[in-house]
């Protein structure tokens, strides 16, 4: 199920990156910054009262400027509040209504979406005439609220909760794989996704997606039912400011958090850019399977270690889902395209596969004795078994005598010993640790 988009917005200055901090960094249920952009921090899930959203930072809107900088800034901000669900217009309490104010009030007012106005910086709650003003937006109460001191924060986020469109159910059908296509323009995405409905096409139908940007194709192959949800949006970066083109990827957010299974098309020439790993990146943290689809492979000039190379290269760029399978494919011929649902298929099966418990402690057991974990401060860390307890991606929970013992790098050896094992090739894999109570499993 796609997670509601709740954008923050307003003038420079008037706190909104504060407001952002403060909602992720209350919430536990929060993901981390995608891998390969930890210094670029646009958007995070957050949780508030049950409800998941995914929350999207934005440039300060400043109608007054006319250089080109600003114009990319206000552009992109633009379009979060047309993919946004709910709209926090955050203005400053000290400074008092201004006409940039004014002028995104119009603007927010034309887009139609649910507004929540947050009078920010308010000293003093008793005194309305701090934010009183603010009325003649026209966008219903401000509520006022200090960012920085986290006042009044809870009772704003309560209204974003009641503005949230209501969840749907997943339709749950197990046979059926959602396969989000995602990547830049210019990529071939689009020739690609007709290539693969072209080919021995047995029912087609288009369905409207539930994002005004996506379509799902629904068609069948070898018995086998699949969607195909194409995406729209996702731009290059700028010559002139990488952080004016951070909220393309929006679009292609909803359709990652819809799917089984993210195909992500790099262009053979340009290599893979910044915005390839942002999405990525979030394809990773939400636990989908991820296959690679190199396009315009019939344009490189190759000889017999070109492929090497380039798969080199991406497992470095990418090497956070070192796991997802490589195709290198040409939309306009049709080289290697039939292997592509080869590999979606594979990795939507390691995505949803189960291991027994006595073979999984056995190769535990097996692992331990070929490579004891290190010592810490003359103590070592025991592991006493092993279950899964999740697919979609598969989860491991391993009982120990104490988490804190356990190494990044030993955890690593521990995966790549499943991974061998077991495959899950195209999956991540979670492995979480804890700490066995006494007398338990003895």
């Amino acid at each position: 199920m796609s997670k509601p988009i709740v954008a923050i917005v307003g003038r420079p200055n008037v706190g909104k990156s504060t407001l952002f901090n403060r909602i992720v960094g209350e919430r536990l249920a929060i993901v981390d910054d995608m891998a390969g952009v930890t210094r670029d921090r646009l958007y995070q899930d957050a949780e508030w009262a049950g409800r998941a959203f995914t929350l999207v930072d934005t440039g300060g809107l400043d109608f007054s400027e006319k250089d080109e900088i600003t114009g990319n800034v206000r552009k992109q901000a633009e379009i979060a509040i047309r993919e946004a669900d709910v709209v926090l217009f955050v203005v400053d309490a000290r400074a008092g209504l201004t006409p940039g104010d004014r002028e995104i009030a119009g603007v927010l007012r034309r887009a139609g979406k649910p507004v929540i106005l947050v009078a920010n910086k308010v000293e003093n709650f008793q005194e309305q005439k701090e934010y009183l003003e603010f009325y003649g937006l026209g966008l219903g109460d401000p509520v006022p609220v200090s960012a920085a001191q986290g006042l009044n924060t809870g009772d704003m986020m309560d209204a974003v909760v009641d503005n949230l469109p209501e969840s749907a159910e997943e339709d749950g059908e197990p046979d059926l794989v959602r396969i989000a296509v995602i990547g830049r323009p210019n990529v071939g995405k689009s020739s690609l996704v007709n290539r693969i409905l072209g080919e021995d096409r047995v029912i087609v139908s288009n369905v409207p997606g539930t994002t005004r940007d996506a379509i799902d194709t629904c068609f069948e192959r070898d018995g086998r039912r699949y969607i195909l949800i194409d995406t729209a949006g996702i731009r290059r970066k700028s010559r002139i400011d990488l952080s004016t083109e951070k909220y393309s990827v929006i679009r292609a957010l909803r359709a990652v958090d819809r799917s089984g299974v993210v195909l992500l098309v790099i262009d053979a020439v340009d290599g893979v850019t910044e915005q390839d790993k942002r999405i990525a990146g979030y394809a990773h943290d939400q636990g989908k399977a991820s296959v690679i689809a190199v396009n315009k492979w019939d344009l490189v000039k190759k000889d017999e270690k070109t492929m090497d190379r380039y798969t080199a290269v991406i497992r470095e760029e990418l090497g956070f889902i070192r796991y997802a399978p490589v195709v290198f494919v040409s939309a306009l011929t049709g080289q290697r395209t039939g292997k592509i649902l080869r590999a979606v298929d594979a990795a939507s099966e390691s995505h949803s596969l189960r291991v027994s418990t006595p073979g999984l402690n056995s190769l535990i057991r097996e692992s331990v004795l070929q490579n004891p974990p290190p010592s810490y401060k003359t103590r070592r860390l025991k592991i006493y078994y092993a279950v899964q307890n999740g697919v979609r991606p598969p989860k491991f929970t391993f009982f120990v005598n104490d988490p804190d013992l356990a190494h990044f790098s030993y955890l690593r050896y521990l995966e790549n010993q499943i991974r061998s094992a077991y495959g899950f090739e195209g999956t991540p894999v979670r492995l979480l640790l804890r700490k066995k109570k006494e007398g338990i499993g003895d």
